[in-house]
């Protein structure tokens, strides 16, 4: 497999930390970072190419803050100037290398595969081969981010890089916190980049060895399987804990699950697969009962709120949930919905 050298000049290259910047700045124009950085910014640009240049650059410290929401997290957070404009030229260069690893069912972080492209590749699986669909394992991995080994990583990075310097400036990447920190724009590669050579195993090696059709869909550390006997799904279980606690030093959840797959929400005899949000069934796809609950709640403190919010706030709240509502069967929750709204709005299919 060919790896790739001489990156170094392309990442520290004035061209591209002006295109680093330029995405970095996404969706934050508006934040501290970017407005003191912009009061300087062609000649912060010309002193982070240089101490790049001169190896004189080191990672800023970390703060973090803790999120609730959808679960508790810690979000790692650096200085926008130099440390984000660092990320994105590294990634600049070394992202496209790295995509060629990834498997046509892998999602998460990448351009054309967010959540809605993993829950429509589902929705064609249980569509189109019900029968190899009977089952369902469903796994995510224990403490997936801080349970990474910086050994095994490292390993995995010279994979397909050997350009030394570029190395160098990952493997600071790398150290410069435990496990792989949530928030930094590397750390979903890294993450995709870990799991690549478990999904060629599973792919090239354990599917093939017991002659059997995998089925599967990896979003970040949550993975579906599907198969047309429970006892594939077991083996492949068995198997899959051997070679994570071995190869990568991770444990999968106690709370694994291997059911039969309903084939609607009336069906007694299975369950629907809950991933992404989304229940889907062998005929329909339902939203997540804490999704619907989060939705009706919002609605209801629009409602109720003491200061009334303009029709086009409140279209922008529900924008998000509407989304969901639009990919699955959600028209008695719709006009449910619209009937507690505080303006008079049809929500169209």
């Amino acid at each position: 497999m060919k790896r790739h050298g001489n990156l170094f000049d392309q990442v520290i290259s004035l061209d591209n930390l002006r295109a680093a910047d330029e995405t970095a700045r996404k969706g934050k124009l508006r934040t501290y970072g970017v407005k003191v950085h912009d009061k300087h910014r062609e000649e912060h640009i010309q002193t982070l190419h240089e101490q790049l240049k001169a190896g004189t650059y080191k990672p800023s410290p970390y703060t973090t803050v803790i999120i609730h929401e959808p679960k508790e997290r810690v979000i790692f957070r650096l200085p926008y100037y130099p440390d984000r404009i660092v990320h994105h030229a590294i990634m600049n260069v070394v992202a496209p290398i790295w995509r060629g690893l990834f498997d046509r069912d892998t999602y998460c972080g990448l351009p054309g595969r967010g959540i809605q492209a993993a829950a429509d590749r589902v929705k064609y699986f249980l569509r189109n081969q019900p029968e190899d669909c009977r089952y369902c394992l469903k796994i995510d991995i224990r403490k997936f981010y801080p349970s990474i080994d910086h050994d095994v990583l490292k390993k995995l990075v010279r994979w397909k890089i050997k350009d030394r310097r570029v190395i160098a400036l990952i493997d600071d990447l790398i150290d410069s916190a435990d496990g792989i920190p949530i928030g930094n724009h590397p750390s979903i590669f890294f993450a995709l980049l870990y799991f690549a050579r478990f999904i060629m195993w599973l792919r090239q090696d354990w599917a093939k060895e017991h002659g059997v059709k995998l089925i599967m869909i990896d979003y970040a550390d949550d993975l579906v399987f599907f198969a047309s006997d429970k006892k594939i799904l077991r083996r492949l279980l068995a198997d899959m804990e051997d070679y994570l606690a071995r190869e990568l030093k991770l444990e999968i959840k106690a709370n694994k699950q291997i059911f039969p797959v309903a084939r609607t929400h009336r069906d007694k005899h299975g369950r629907g697969v809950d991933f992404l949000g989304y229940v889907f069934y062998l005929e329909g796809t339902r939203l997540r009962k804490g999704i619907k609950k989060n939705f009706a709640r919002a609605i209801g403190n629009m409602r109720r709120a003491k200061k009334p919010i303009s029709e086009a706030d409140f279209l922008q709240r529900c924008a998000s949930w509407w989304g969901w509502c639009k990919h699955s069967d959600s028209k008695h929750l719709i006009e449910k919905l619209n009937k507690t709204s505080p303006y008079e709005i049809k929500f169209k299919r």
